[in-house]
């Protein structure tokens, strides 16, 4: 691995970049992505394991986009990260491995849900040089949402309508929709000390070995519901955009990637 070929490339999109050994000795992983601060701004943070046989290269530059798509090898596993700029901010996002990746292109398309690419591509036939923006005729992005026209089967139940709801994927900072809806998903309790959720049993379950955890601040909520959203949707990093007609919220598919756990940034 050529720490400072890597570097070279990262500025290439005008970014910092450090690639440094990781003293943690994290051997799971081998890698480790973050966006670091310091008095010159954001930097893109890769501790590579000193212990692993880690290897990075860079597959794919697009200036113009300020985007690159960066190989991380551990033994005989490999994967894939998008890092570039959105709006705001630096990012990297685990690209998914479900589907061939090559190049930055390719990596956006990975990053889509099977629903947006399907409406993308058959439905409305969105010109290639299109796809990637932010809005286009079968969807608006908001950092990692997408958000597409509620299907015709959906109704408004106004009992069920929630005024300035976050959705969040983990523990990242949320997104805040003026009016949102959830139906159907799995009940889960969620407190700080569990902000992914437990089940109904593995809540009990743990309450019965620890009794004393009951007195922390659960609340439930639904895990993987189907959501709808109408209004105004805000976020600290992006630019607010206002949905005026109901539309359904899509993550991308950056939680079905194994490369994930390499991931330390989170939106």
């Amino acid at each position: 691995m050529n720490a400072h070929l890597v570097e070279r490339q990262f500025a290439k999109i005008g970014a910092r970049a450090l690639v440094r050994n990781d003293t943690r000795r994290n051997t799971e992983t081998g890698v480790r992505i973050d966006i670091g601060h310091d008095m010159e701004g954001e930097f893109f943070d890769i501790a590579v394991d000193r212990g692993a046989t880690a290897g990075l290269a860079v597959v794919d530059t697009q200036p113009r986009l300020r985007h690159l798509l960066l190989l991380s090898r551990q033994d005989d596993d490999k994967h894939k990260f998008l890092c570039g700029h959105d709006e705001r901010h630096w990012f990297v996002a685990a690209v998914p491995e479900r589907l061939p990746v090559s190049t930055v292109r390719t990596a956006f398309e990975a990053l889509k849900p099977d629903s947006v690419r399907y409406l993308q591509d058959h439905v409305h036939r969105v010109k290639p040089r299109k796809r990637n923006r932010r809005r286009n005729e079968a969807f608006i992005r908001q950092g990692e949402w997408f958000f597409v026209s509620a299907p015709i089967w959906f109704r408004v139940n106004e009992k069920l309508i929630l005024r300035n709801e976050p959705i969040r994927r983990g523990t990242g900072k949320p997104h805040i929709c003026e009016e949102l809806i959830r139906e159907g998903g799995e009940l889960v309790y969620v407190s700080t000390q569990h902000p992914e959720g437990l089940t109904a049993p593995q809540y009990r379950r743990l309450i019965s070995r620890q009794p004393k955890l009951r007195n922390l601040q659960w609340v439930t909520q639904r895990r993987n519901p189907q959501v709808f959203v109408r209004g105004k949707i805000r976020h600290a990093d992006h630019k607010k955009i206002v949905l005026p007609d109901w539309h359904q919220v899509l993550m991308n598919t950056e939680t079905q990637s194994v490369a994930m756990r390499h991931v330390a940034f989170i939106d």
